[in-house]
């Protein structure tokens, strides 16, 4: 039997809201202010984080593909299960992002020329984007666990677009930054 919760908007929606602001202030804190905050040679392993992130990224990406996929054929619990899996892997993303920037020297991009555009350009859509994805993931997986179909179908119009865009950036981000990672 599929899980499903209890609506109760007036406990859940401030919630939501609440943790789309805060948590994208807290990001911007760090990344504002990386000195402030640092706690760099605290954690040895946090090094190996970007690449952990890629790795999050990237399975969150599939996991969102086949989500779609399970909800074109009907399949509603495969549906919630890939979903599920794919907003508990971008909390964890989320986390584990926090703990790289507060132990880790922010890392200069050094690619020139075309590459470097379109690095920045992948780069500013993807932060920018990041942001929305927070409030619209928590509410589609709100609505879609009360049941409210309606409102879970007129948000994913634009959550998983976007939330799809921002996982697969996530690991291009990577992939451009990942030679000037220190070793």
């Amino acid at each position: 039997m599929p899980l499903t919760l209890q609506k109760n908007d007036r406990i859940i929606i401030p919630l939501i809201t609440a943790l789309s602001i805060l948590i994208p202030i807290a990001v911007a804190l760090l990344m504002i202010y990386p000195e402030f905050f640092s706690l760099q040679h605290s954690f040895p392993q946090a090094k190996k984080l970007p690449a952990f992130h890629a790795i999050l990224n990237g399975t969150t990406a599939v996991l969102l593909i086949l989500g779609g996929i399970f909800i074109s054929k009907k399949n509603i619990q495969l549906h919630r299960a890939v979903m599920m899996g794919a907003f508990v892997l971008s909390a964890l993303f989320l986390v584990s992002y926090v703990i790289s920037k507060l132990s880790n020297p922010p890392t200069p991009y050094g690619g020139e020329g075309w590459m470097r555009t379109l690095y920045f350009f992948i780069l500013i859509s993807h932060i920018t984007l990041s942001v929305p994805v927070l409030p619209l993931a928590m509410l589609s997986i709100y609505r879609g666990s009360t049941m409210e179909i309606a409102k879970h179908k007129a948000l994913v119009k634009y959550t998983y677009p976007i939330w799809l865009y921002v996982a697969i950036t996530g690991v291009l981000v990577y992939v451009f930054m990942s030679p000037y990672y220190p070793a």
